[in-house]
């Protein structure tokens, strides 16, 4: 009796530390992932000149080509956070007065309640203006900007993710990076592959005003080209590319499109991997566009 009493103590002990192990685990689900199941950032817009409002019942949800059951889908009026990420560096194929002029563009466009945070790099992330709505404190701070050094951008979106978005979530959901530059990175300690699954692992809209590659297109041992990068990281994370000599036309747009064609679509995921990427599919009915990130990160790490 008591060899049995003892075999059923040490079955009901493991069960229970693998138990632990599970809810241990679940500490680094990744931060869509909350009581309402996985949220999603979609900008949606119609295209058929109707005004009817864009319904749960218009969108098909596909996760690595498994169709999921949509539980929630609304219009997301919250305000912007949106952080401008500068290229700063010497070899970039633009002036600093050109620089300044596409930063200050943002700070005509926003609308009431939004913020903008300015940061240049080149080897290193500068802070040069923090949350604010002031376009006179946005136009002050400009004049820091400077061209020195390589352009570490996989390093900076590292940073400004970590260090300036993370602290604003889970409260905040409407955030984006507007990176002014032609996507090269030239010795970042940071991986695309990583960079790009932080962003997206955070719901964070990543759009460009994109200059010509000054490197032509060479290829890089490293890390993406230029073009690519930026290619990858906006249509990765669900945003999109403009050029840099139209930044008035790029602000406007993006700043119209954060307030009024973005929403928020939840969904419990249904036969799909914890401990794998998820390629996300999203489909509309006619006469409606949709946009968002093409992958979820790893729920698991």
């Amino acid at each position: 009796m008591n060899k049995f009493v003892s075999t059923i103590l040490s079955t009901l002990i493991c069960l229970l530390l693998a138990a632990a192990g599970v809810f241990g685990q679940s500490g680094h689900n990744n931060r869509t992932t909350d009581s309402d199941g996985t949220i999603l950032s979609i900008t949606a817009w119609r295209t058929d000149k109707k005004s009817d409002p864009i319904k749960l019942d218009d969108l098909d949800l596909y996760e690595n080509g498994v169709e999921q059951k949509i539980k929630g889908f609304s219009y997301d009026p919250s305000p912007s956070r949106i952080v401008l990420l500068v290229d700063n560096s010497q070899t970039l194929g633009a002036d600093v007065e050109k620089l300044k002029k596409a930063a200050m563009e943002f700070a005509y466009e926003i609308f009431d309640g939004d913020q903008i945070f300015v940061i240049a790099y080149d080897e290193k992330a500068e802070i040069i203006q923090e949350w604010t709505d002031d376009a006179k404190k946005i136009e002050a701070s400009l004049a820091t900007f400077r061209k020195k050094g390589n352009p570490y951008l996989f390093d900076a979106l590292s940073s400004t993710v970590n260090e300036i978005l993370v602290p604003l979530m889970p409260g905040t959901r409407k955030t984006a990076v507007v990176v002014i530059g032609d996507g090269l990175d030239r010795g970042s300690s940071k991986p695309f592959d990583k960079v790009l699954a932080e962003l997206q692992n955070l719901n964070v809209t990543v759009y460009a005003l994109q200059l010509p590659d000054r490197t032509r297109g060479a290829y890089r041992r490293d890390g993406p080209k230029a073009d690519a990068a930026l290619k990858g990281l906006t249509e990765g994370t669900g945003g999109a590319i403009y050029p840099l000599d139209d930044a008035r036309t790029a602000a406007k747009s993006i700043c119209d499109e954060l307030r009024r064609n973005r929403y928020l679509l939840s969904y419990f995921p249904l036969n799909t991997s914890s401990y794998d990427a998820r390629r996300v599919f999203v489909v509309a009915e006619e006469g409606i566009a949709v946009r968002t990130k093409k992958a979820q990160p790893p729920n698991i790490k």
